[in-house]
């Protein structure tokens, strides 16, 4: 496998940005940018003139260890 490069550094694994944090944190915009200020959240592996990208390994170890997993669909309505 080719060796990916981002602003000369090597990346170690697959990146992600806003976009799919999103769907990976299941909230919106205004959520996700109060989540990604917190100091448990890890910071950027780079950031670029389009903005931020995270190591995917990073968020989902945070969300891990931080987030409640979500009950399905089925179980949040009683019956």
């Amino acid at each position: 496998m080719p060796t990916v490069l981002v602003m000369g550094e090597e990346v170690p694994g697959p990146l992600v940005g806003p976009g799919e944090i999103l769907a990976m944190l299941g909230v919106g915009r205004s959520r996700f940018r109060q989540i990604i200020v917190h100091p448990n959240f890890p910071r950027p592996f780079q950031t670029l003139m389009a903005g931020s990208v995270w190591l995917r390994s990073d968020v989902e170890a945070y969300i891990a260890k931080y987030r409640q997993p979500r009950p399905p669909a089925d179980e949040d309505e009683p019956g």
